[in-house]
């Protein structure tokens, strides 16, 4: 049977060179690893105090006797943070390296390591320390920096060399540049006037198409309104004789039971009970008075599009009431409005406004359908139009509820051609054309907007234009 472990057997036989020191600081276990890096006999130093001595050849403590004293904490935090950390590996224990110029003929570097010892009841009663030469390592370590340093000088002067010959190229290139921004330069000037003239040729096709839609309209408005004024007048000669027939009837009543025969008055009275005269005595003045709001409302639509339209008036500038003008327009687009939100007016008085009422009118027009497609939500919006006066000027606006403009799209509300509507759903044209025909009137459109709470649209109109204007709002010779 072999002999069981020995812990001393094991420290002795361990090639880590491994000391330890009671809680007096006094050496009990000095291994033959130790001697050896040391140079000194263990039993020279077993029960000897002051091991630091044979590291540095003065008396001085090391770590194992900070570690007994409870100071090595402290002295990590303010005098030797860079000297000694504490271990990753084992809880309590702190490494250093340091170079000991007093061992060996040329000195040598240490990495120490060293923990407490404690009893049972957790109190430190010594503790261990351990020793490891990284000579060799440094010495790598010290000529690897002194070939990187090398290096990095034939880098650095490679590099000055090179900057050299890109800044000769760069001197070329810059020239070349020159040449070539100054091409660019008119390129794009020529670009742009070529951009500029595609949008006015665009905004003339949809001004032509706008003035032959509002041809139609007020063509159909006056083919509507010949029929509907008849209509409207032999409904009020039915009233007239229907009245006069309600009269008579009321008269015949009064003779029934004074002159007819009871044979006569049975088969009077079964013939009001089979048509149900009573009913009809009540509901024909009620069928005619909804008939004939019916044609009023019919002939006030009519009216508004030939107001919307303007095309059976003068086409010059003329003075125009701007609230009758919104009002007819609303009428109008009622369509698009009615089944997505509520209109809430708040007028102001306002004076007679020089214009071209129907282009004022396609700008409301514009604005308040852009105002209804905003509303994407499930709940029912409103829309509110406010007018007012504000120095030598007129005002009015157009707020909705919907569903407001991202801020990286506000910049280009008024390009034309530029929509966030689906494919088919927009053209891009109508604020564009709402802009030209502001700017047409001297005139300025401004935008108040925030997403997911809705936006309002400005527009300033001077009430009394420039004298000698044509029709493009520019001053005639």
């Amino acid at each position: 049977m072999t002999d069981s472990f020995s812990p001393e057997a094991f420290f002795e036989g361990s090639p880590v060179p491994t000391f330890v020191i009671n809680a007096d600081h006094v050496i009990t276990h000095f291994n033959k690893a130790c001697a050896v890096a040391l140079g000194v006999s263990p039993a020279d130093v077993i029960g000897q105090k002051g091991v630091g001595r044979y590291f540095y050849g003065v008396e001085r403590p090391v770590m194992a006797d900070l570690i007994v004293d409870g100071s090595m904490k402290a002295i990590i935090d303010d005098l030797y943070q860079n000297n000694y950390r504490s271990s990753l590996v084992v809880p309590d224990a702190y490494e250093a390296e340091e170079f000991f110029p007093n061992l060996g003929p040329t000195g040598r570097w240490l990495f120490f390591t060293a923990a407490p010892l404690r009893n049972r009841s957790g109190q430190v009663t010594g503790a261990i320390e351990t020793l490891q030469d990284i000579t060799e390592r440094k010495v790598a370590e010290a000529a690897l920096m002194k070939a990187q340093l090398e290096i990095e000088q034939i880098v650095e002067q490679r590099t000055e060399q090179l900057a050299r010959a890109n800044q000769t190229l760069r001197d070329d290139a810059k020239r070349r540049e020159l040449a070539e921004l100054e091409i660019l330069k008119r390129n794009s000037e020529l670009n742009f006037l070529n951009a500029k003239l595609m949008a006015a040729q665009e905004h003339l096709v949809q001004s032509e198409k706008l003035a032959s839609i509002g041809q139609l309209a007020a063509g159909v408005a006056h083919e509507i309104n010949n029929p509907i004024g008849y209509i409207f007048s032999n409904f009020g000669s039915l009233e007239t004789y229907l009245s006069s027939m309600f009269e008579m009837l009321t008269a015949y009543e009064k003779m029934e039971s004074e002159h007819w025969t009871p044979e006569i008055a049975s088969m009077v009275k079964a013939t009001k009970e089979r048509i149900e005269l009573d009913f009809l005595k009540e509901d024909i003045p009620v069928l005619m008075r909804e008939s004939k709001e019916g044609i009023v409302r019919v002939r006030k639509i009519v009216q508004d599009l030939k107001d919307f339209s303007h095309v059976d008036t003068n086409p010059d500038w003329q003075l125009v009431d701007l609230t009758q003008g919104i009002d007819s327009t609303l009428n109008v687009v009622n369509n698009e409005i009615k089944y997505k939100a509520d209109v809430v007016k708040q007028y102001g008085e306002l004076p007679e406004v020089q214009c071209l009422p129907s282009q004022i009118n396609q700008v409301v027009m514009n604005l308040v359908v852009n105002a209804a497609h905003a509303m994407n939500g499930p709940e029912r919006g409103k829309i509110t139009l406010r007018t007012g006066v504000s120095g030598d000027k007129v005002w009015f606006e157009v707020s909705d509820t919907g569903s407001g403009i991202p801020k990286d799209v506000l910049p280009r509300i008024f390009d034309p051609f530029y929509t966030t509507k689906p494919v088919g759903k927009g053209t891009g044209l109508g604020l564009s054309l709402s802009y030209g025909i502001v700017q047409k009137h001297h005139g300025s459109i401004e935008v108040e907007t925030e997403v997911g709470r809705g936006t309002t649209f400005r527009v300033s109109l001077p009430i009394s234009q420039p004298t000698n204007l044509d029709q493009n709002g520019a001053h005639s010779t």
